[in-house]
């Protein structure tokens, strides 16, 4: 019921009916308000004065619970202890509920105010940190579709690419424009959308169904569409409209999992992304081979409205700040005290949209060309990025009639060696995870370094040129199976690769992780788009043994790269004004341990 209550269908439900279906609990007849919104001046005392006792400050366990009377009502608190030595007063409750943007001093004066709306102790049941494994399993799995019917229609264009090149009439470099135009519009989308998704009177689940929807209707005309002009146009902007997911499903999953358990759920997720791809041609393949191209964005849609009505019902909010500023709301309604507020609103007051269009537009790319750290690993993930989607234009040719002889939709099933390597490779990560990280986790009293996340990247590292050197040398010169078996060594490069990067830089940046993580989705996409165009030129006239071997080589260049960085990072850390420094994460660490 919590899950439908969040969910889309559940929030138009309550709008529709006045909130009289699917109340929250404090909106029933029985709720007990906690005992820090009755406080009036013994709460409400200047953030200066010392003279607080522990237990009169509005974050402590005993304020955040249930009031005095709750036993008669017959809830109970919502804490096991209720004592000084149990109070929690320091930044913990605090964390992720949309304070984006205020400073530590802001923060520590919030926390001293009785208007702040926070979590009814460290066990409310309403934060997503603390939802059942169930509940958050079941969120990872929409995400994983949602994530999956969006970077399917990428490549779903790559087994029509010849009998749309003769429909429209058009060379094959233009028709491939269907698949590059799609990735160049999710990599310019969440520039535009996913500063949405931070907005706390918006929160992250509304844009994701609005914009799935869309994406939804776009594949009809698309289907349907008897010029290239029109066509080419709809794949941008059901790359647009479709982009969400993509950039801001990490975001959703670290909402509700903790630092260490995130990267099995960050996995997934990266497996879901990874291996999509690969997966769309083998579905497309036999239905263009027999039906003709437009069932491919048939199937799109079939895919993409399935999970458009599952996350309709089944998708709950997961921003901390969306939470609770709707939480603020109901008290103010219930109390009548419109100084309540959560973080977020506050956050949120503080932001003109001039900052606004500077945080999505301008500091991307300035963080890019600034910072070592966000070009290296930008450039990196964009050329594997570009590598994958090369392999669109170099396994027809190899596979086809032009290679092994095969026909359209037998062609397409190498493609499942890199989904193969992908699950290989992530039930790697995870034991590496568990083995390695969780212990310098612990060891660390959970402030390990960015770093740590980084030593599976070296061995993806190795990963790309072996794979690239087999297939180039193995393809149309020996049993097909061999080149097969090489997907596979990239699989395994591209999950270990870009789940290290994608979690390190966020950490690395932690004030500024919006920022980076779309300077990452904006130039691999630009790379990816750009590379079904080149491929080609680059494979016809080098052929696939130096053209593979051409890009293999770049790889070899770029090996260095996360060793350096696990080296390095701290000191390049050290030197940037916005990355994380590690001397104050130790006075961090060091003013919690005394608190």
């Amino acid at each position: 019921m919590d899950t439908l209550r969040e969910s889309f269908a559940g929030q138009v439900i309550r709008a529709i009916t006045g909130s009289r279906l699917l109340p929250y609990p404090d909106e029933r007849a029985d709720y007990v308000l906690p005992n820090r919104y009755r406080f009036s001046e013994k709460t409400s005392q200047s953030p200066h004065q010392t003279s607080q006792s522990p237990s009169d400050h509005p974050f402590h366990e005993r304020n955040l619970a249930p009031g005095e009377d709750a036993e008669r009502h017959g809830r109970v608190s919502t804490t096991t202890q209720d004592s000084d030595a149990t109070m929690t007063v320091d930044e913990r409750l605090v964390t992720r509920q949309g304070g984006q943007g205020l400073s530590s001093e802001e923060i520590k004066e919030l926390m001293g105010k009785s208007e702040i709306v926070t979590w009814y102790g460290v066990d409310d049941p309403e934060n997503p940190l603390n939802w059942s494994l169930l509940k958050k399993c079941w969120l990872v799995v929409i995400i994983m579709l949602m994530t999956s019917s969006v970077y399917m229609g990428s490549s779903i264009w790559s087994p029509a690419v010849m009998e749309g090149a003769e429909y429209f009439g058009v060379g094959q470099v233009t028709s491939t424009l269907g698949l590059s135009l799609f990735v160049a519009g999710y990599g310019v989308g969440p520039l535009f959308l996913s500063p949405v998704t931070e907005i706390p009177a918006v929160g992250r689940t509304i844009p994701y169904i609005i914009t799935l929807a869309i994406f939804c209707v776009l594949q009809v005309p698309t289907a349907l569409v008897t010029n290239f002009a029109g066509f080419a146009v709809l794949r941008f902007l059901a790359g647009f409209w479709g982009s969400p997911p993509l950039a801001t499903g990490g975001a959703t999953i670290q909402d509700v999992f903790a630092a260490h358990t995130t990267p099995y759920a960050m996995g997934l997720w990266g497996l879901s992304a990874g291996a999509s791809p690969a997966l769309a041609p083998i579905i497309a393949g036999f239905a263009v081979e027999y039906k003709g191209w437009r069932w491919s964005f048939w199937e799109m849609l079939w895919l993409s409205g399935f999970t458009l009505v599952l996350a309709i019902f089944a998708l709950p909010e997961t921003s901390s700040g969306t939470i609770l500023l709707r939480r603020a709301k109901r008290l103010r309604k219930l109390t009548r005290n419109e100084n309540l507020k959560s973080m977020s609103e506050i956050s949120s007051e503080k932001m003109t949209g001039a900052e606004i269009a500077k945080m999505t537009l301008i500091r991307p790319f300035s963080m890019t060309f600034t910072e070592p750290i966000v070009l290296a690993i930008d450039l990196y993930i964009g050329l594997i990025y570009a590598i994958l989607y090369s392999y669109f234009e170099s396994y027809p040719i190899v596979y086809s009639e032009m290679g092994y002889g095969w026909s359209l939709g037998v062609s397409n099933l190498p493609f499942a060696a890199l989904l193969v390597g992908s699950l290989i490779s992530y039930a790697g990560y995870c034991i590496w995870n568990k083995l390695y990280f969780e212990k310098v986790y612990d060891e660390t009293k959970h402030q390990a370094p960015p770093e740590a996340r980084l030593p599976m990247s070296m061995a993806a590292a190795i990963c790309f040129p072996i794979s690239l050197f087999w297939f180039a040398w193995s393809a149309n010169r020996t049993h097909w199976i061999v080149p097969v078996l090489s997907a596979v060594a990239f699989g395994m490069g591209t999950t270990w690769m870009f789940m290290p990067f994608l979690t390190y830089l966020p950490h690395a940046y932690p004030e500024y992780a919006a920022s980076v993580l779309a300077s990452n989705d904006f130039f691999r996409s630009m790379m990816g788009a750009g590379m079904p165009l080149a491929a080609h030129g680059l494979f016809v006239n080098l052929g696939i043994d130096w053209g593979n071997s051409l890009l293999g080589f770049l790889t070899v260049l770029f090996v260095p790269i996360p060793f350096v960085l696990y080296k390095a990072g701290p000191w390049l850390r050290k030197k940037s004004p916005r990355a994380l420094h590690d001397d104050l994460k130790e006075s961090s660490e060091k003013d919690s341990g005394q608190a």
